[in-house]
């Protein structure tokens, strides 16, 4: 497997996953996997639009129909370098970042058989990766590789690129939007989610139980609330739940949290008051310990996902230790 991408398909309730050579496709709830029919292909970015799979392959954007894989339409962009974001408008337009001739590609594909291909950006003065619309404010926001990666944008009234934000962040490589406007960004380093508003204040942090393997371009499902992070260092993809309700909540001076339960997940909810070490653990309930790890955690609203979709059904107790603070409480796993 060689994933780089994920991407809702509403109309069938279905996450898409680039595959190099070929899409695989998972249900919503995070498995079922089966693969799309040839010759449906992604090699990096995709969107879903008008019932068909928009995807990056080679040197070119190619159109496929979902029902039946059929090969719909080709965009080959002249003098590409290195495709590799997508967004679009839902309707006819594509975006590109060239992560190596640092442009941005326009695709009209009114005419299915005749897209029309242009240069929006012909330097963005960083490298490009990740890429959404952000269609309140009529422009694209893109994230770039290096240290301290730009957070950017174009303009699509004119075109011009300004910064919006400059992260401590290294090597952004994907970026979305939820239905409320906010911004997810994935970095390599650390290996992370960083939620943002949409004035890109950091709004909350996203750690993964054993980490995250070099996050890519993740995708946001408005649908389910769900957010889908492929990992393209070991070919995994995670799920971290937003439209779920508490099943703990504790209140206390200095360490405050929520417990919230998803079918193949725990999440923790939790503000830092400092960025401090916090030890996490969880033991079945012969004391056998599943998971340990002590994660530098920064100040602000952090989330810890803790998957179990290979657990055993059963009673599991988590800790949480933080200095002299310990939080412990006992969460069921379905096993399934």
């Amino acid at each position: 497997m060689d994933i780089e991408s994920i991407e809702y398909d509403p109309q069938q309730g279905r996450f898409l996953v680039s595959n190099g050579n070929s899409v695989i496709h998972v249900n919503g709830n995070g498995n079922g996997v089966a693969t799309l029919p040839s010759p449906t292909a992604a090699a990096y970015g995709m969107e879903v639009m008008n019932n068909q799979l928009y995807a990056i392959h080679a040197n070119a954007v190619k159109v496929f129909d979902l029902n039946n894989g059929s090969l719909l339409s080709t965009a080959n962009i002249t003098g590409a370098n290195f495709l590799n974001g997508m967004a679009s408008n839902g309707s006819n337009l594509v975006w590109v970042t060239d992560f190596g001739a640092k442009k941005i590609h326009q695709i009209d594909f009114t005419d299915l058989a005749n897209p029309v291909t242009t240069v929006l950006v012909n330097n963005t003065m960083s490298t490009p990766n990740g890429i959404v619309l952000d269609a309140a404010n009529n422009r694209l926001v893109f994230v770039a590789w290096g240290t301290s990666a730009p957070i950017k944008a174009v303009n699509l009234a004119d075109n011009t690129v300004s910064t919006l934000y400059t992260t401590n962040l290294g090597n952004c490589d994907g970026i979305d939007m939820d239905g409320s406007g906010n911004f997810f960004v994935a970095s390599w380093s650390p290996n992370r989610i960083t939620k943002f508003n949409n004035d890109f204040s950091v709004n909350e942090i996203i750690t993964v139980a054993g980490g995250l393997s070099s996050a890519a371009d993740i995708c946001y499902a408005n649908e389910n609330d769900t957010l889908a992070i492929p990992n393209s260092g070991n070919n995994t993809v995670v799920y971290v739940g937003f439209n779920n309700n508490p099943i703990f909540t504790e209140e206390e001076e200095d360490f405050d949290f929520q417990l919230l339960t998803l079918p193949h997940q725990w999440e923790i909810l939790f503000e830092n008051a400092q960025s401090a070490p916090i030890t996490f653990q969880c033991y079945d309930m012969s004391g056998k310990l599943m998971i340990s790890e002590t994660i530098e955690i920064p100040m602000g609203r952090n989330r810890y996902v803790l998957p179990h979709s290979q657990w055993a059904s059963g009673q599991y107790i988590i800790e949480m230790v933080q200095a002299e603070t310990i939080q412990r409480f006992k969460v069921h796993c379905s096993g399934e």
